[in-house]
């Protein structure tokens, strides 16, 4: 009801992404550390993709451009077409830590990109259509201290969901959770892209999260990090574990990052 209402909105579709021969390097006292190497690839809008390469190969920083925190060294990255040339309200990032304010309350943080862009006045219905996306209506009072892991993660989400997303970035947001909330928020994350609509990149080290959330992985190597090679996983949702074909991609995609046997 609340939450159709939220997904019909034009502004919550997913956009397409095309990033060509990027690469980018770090200042270090005046040593250039390169992370990423002529990456190139496209992801079509509503898309959902996954980046796993080894710890430190340059996923995150690629995330960070993507976003527009950070401009590239070299190359260009184009959401529907034009040049990324800074943050947008409609690109967000969610980070492993749910980083939030603990003397607001949950609806209080949520509302926080709202009131940076001065709209909370006029759209504070979209706070409420967002916890009701992630399924904490009731919590809405609470403070963050009197949230578990995986419920403090939903407010994460729920406030990037509150600026209705286009381009859904994510670096490890379910990386700190025990196995079994990790697990629950996996097929939450599905749930809500299926019904936003959004384009979402992943950034994940766990190739079965990768396997059960993504349409396409892409691999990359060590630092200068470069496009290896791309999976599709085409199999439909909701998936299972132990579905034969998931796991000897699973196998296939481990061997390729080095884990011997792909176990």
């Amino acid at each position: 009801m609340v939450a159709a209402a939220l997904r019909a909105e034009e502004s919550a579709r997913g956009v397409g992404l095309d990033v060509a021969h990027v690469s980018h390097a770090f200042d270090l006292k005046g040593v250039s550390l390169p992370v990423l190497d002529n990456v190139s690839f496209r992801v079509e809008p509503g898309a959902f993709v996954a980046l796993l390469g080894p710890s430190g190969c340059g996923k995150s920083t690629l995330l960070r451009l993507l976003a527009g925190l950070d401009a590239p060294s070299a190359g260009t990255v184009s959401v529907d077409g034009a040049g990324v040339q800074g943050p947008d309200p409609a690109h967000v990032l969610v980070f492993q830590d749910p980083t939030l304010f603990p003397w607001r309350s949950v609806a209080r943080n949520v509302a926080l990109g709202l009131e940076a862009r001065g709209l909370l006045k006029t759209q504070r219905y979209k706070v409420a259509e967002a916890l009701e996306l992630v399924g904490l209506s009731a919590f809405a009072d609470a403070l963050p201290h009197q949230l578990s892991g995986g419920m403090a993660q939903r407010v994460a989400l729920a406030r990037a969901l509150v600026n209705e997303p286009r381009l859904f970035l994510m670096d490890e947001p379910l990386g700190k959770l025990d196995a079994l909330t990790r697990i629950t928020m996996q097929a939450e994350l599905v749930k809500l892209w299926q019904r936003s609509g959004f384009t979402a990149l992943l950034v994940t080290h766990d190739v079965e999260e990768a396997l059960m959330l993504a349409q396409r992985l892409i691999v990359f190597s060590d630092r200068p990090a470069r496009v290896r090679t791309t999976f599709v996983v085409d199999r439909p949702y909701p998936r299972h574990r132990d579905d034969p074909h998931l796991v000897a991609l699973r196998r296939e995609v481990l061997t390729l990052l080095g884990v011997e046997g792909g176990s």
